[in-house]
């Protein structure tokens, strides 16, 4: 059955629904999709097993470069680098999926709450957001680790707090235009209550919009707890990170390049590949950016 478009201008096309979006994948969701599955990948294998303890210590192999006994060389401590960048993207990978998660499921339930009720709600809860806002995401975590202490746990809740406001903004949003439609009236006049309404019908019409940004979070978070790594303030060692990695290769970068090498290049590769696959997933939700 055919179905006709109105030749009104003010129609709105909807968004393909999500079964279907993905049958002719456009070529940067290919490339991204793959290299994050590639990732992934290397980041689960990384948790379970590596070539080499990344923890143990080997005096008589420090600085080897790169060879068929190290595949990427070993640090000034003789550790592999190879076992500690997979135990780095395991650790970096599920703190920047954690710091996500919080700050997607705290911002999304505040910005509902403001959206829809409304009234002095709206006021005080914006109001404090948008002073959070007025920090950088970077300075604010900084600030939350300076008073918490260096932790696997406390980046996450850094992180998350630095990046809720960004999803209240979005959330909010979605919800002020949804809250007028005529199905969400409906389910007033029906008698369901403030709560059902907005978390049965409100909060799925939001997940497109909240997709395309967690995707573009999560590239943010990795590249915040990688500075923060750096700067002595991430997961404290001897845990690896990609970050830490870069910090400790700063003194043998003249002697043994691959210790920051490989770390930089992981790093880039993880944001382009995000990158790619957020503005594919933007290209199939958006429905202004179909053509």
């Amino acid at each position: 059955m055919s179905t006709e478009l109105s030749t009104n201008p003010a129609t709105v096309v909807a968004a393909p629904p999500l079964r279907t979006a993905w049958r002719s994948p456009p070529l940067n969701a290919l490339i991204g999709g793959g290299l994050l599955a590639g990732l992934i990948f290397m980041a689960l294998l990384g948790a379970v097993w590596t070539p080499y303890d990344p923890l143990k210590l080997n005096l008589l192999a420090r600085f080897q470069p790169p060879g068929a006994a190290h595949w990427l060389g070993t640090d000034e401590f003789g550790r592999d680098a190879l076992s500690r960048l997979m135990m780095g993207a395991s650790t970096s990978l599920w703190v920047s999926l954690l710091s996500v998660t919080v700050a997607v499921i705290a911002g999304s339930i505040i910005g509902m709450m403001a959206g829809y009720l409304r009234g002095w709600t709206d006021r005080v809860l914006m109001m404090v957001n948008d002073a959070l806002l007025a920090f950088p995401g970077i300075l604010l975590a900084l600030g939350i680790m300076a008073v918490i202490g260096a932790s696997q746990y406390g980046i996450v809740l850094a992180l998350g707090a630095a990046y809720t406001p960004s999803v209240v903004r979005v959330v909010r949003g979605s919800v002020l235009s949804l809250r007028e439609l005529e199905f969400i009236e409906a389910s007033r006049v029906i008698g369901n209550s403030e709560f059902y309404t907005m978390f049965r019908h409100i909060a799925p019409n939001c997940l497109a919009p909240l997709c395309v940004l967690a995707t573009s979070m999560f590239g943010w978070a990795l590249l915040s707890e990688s500075a923060l790594s750096f700067l002595g303030l991430g997961v404290p060692p001897p845990a690896a990170t990609w970050g830490s990695m870069l910090a400790a290769s700063r003194p043998h970068i003249e002697t043994a390049a691959w210790l920051g090498l490989f770390p930089g290049l992981f790093i880039s590769l993880t944001l382009l590949a995000i990158n790619l696959f957020g503005d594919a997933l933007r290209d199939r939700l958006d429905p202004r950016m179909r053509k």
